[in-house]
């Protein structure tokens, strides 16, 4: 949805054109929906299954990893209910003729930019994470510590992206400078996981280590 939809139905200053776009390809507007429903449905199970593997490392940071993490997807959900009010906008309902096309055209551009917006403040906390994230994995023991600095690099991407696009007029999100570390952490990251998967006896390790401290204290 955030990466398509822009690309193939908005027309950046005419909102005549987008509407018509939207309305033309409402199928591929409401597939985009779905499909980042999907993805947030699949945030949550990452979120907990990050936690379990992590835990050993520091139980709190882990905790608040996957809560900077949900908190994303929360956010990201709600913010759908700006394309489903565009839908609305542009439905043709009876109850939509007290305003002109033209004013119902530049609503439904307003809530576009306001998923947009929406979206960027999801990500502000996919920041958060991403830096745990990379200080978690760079300190376990049982994965590449050059996917931890990866990640610590990709949440200063996220973080910049996120604070241009609400501090800098006109910032087109996901310019390179940005979008590089943040794709190359993403993609090797479960492509490790897939491959070689988490070195279990750095992880028994680390999860005894971590018992033993528990009961220390």
């Amino acid at each position: 949805m955030h990466f398509y939809v822009p690309g193939a139905l908005i027309v950046p200053g005419d909102a005549a054109a987008t509407a018509s776009n939207i309305v033309t390809s409402e199928g591929l507007f409401r597939m985009g929906m779905a499909t980042e429903l999907v993805i947030l449905l699949s945030e949550v199970g990452l979120s907990v299954l990050l936690y379990v593997l992590l835990r050993p490392v520091s139980r709190t940071l882990s905790l608040v990893a996957a809560v900077s993490r949900i908190v994303m997807t929360t956010i990201h959900g709600i913010n759908l209910l700006n394309s489903s009010v565009v839908l609305l906008l542009l439905s043709g309902a009876g109850y939509l003729t007290v305003f002109a096309p033209n004013q119902l055209q530049a609503l439904a551009m307003l809530f576009l930019d306001a998923y947009r917006y929406g979206f960027t403040i999801g990500i502000v906390f996919l920041a958060l994470h991403a830096s745990i994230l990379g200080y978690l994995i760079f300190k376990s023991g049982y994965f590449p510590r050059a996917l931890g600095a990866l990640f610590v690099v990709a949440s200063l991407g996220y973080l910049g992206d996120s604070f241009s696009h609400v501090l800098l007029p006109n910032h087109q999100t996901g310019a390179a400078y940005f979008a590089i570390p943040i794709a190359i952490a993403e993609i090797a990251f479960p492509l490790w996981l897939l491959f070689r998967g988490v070195n279990a006896e750095g992880w028994e390790k680390r999860t005894s280590a971590a018992r033993v401290g528990s009961v220390a204290s």
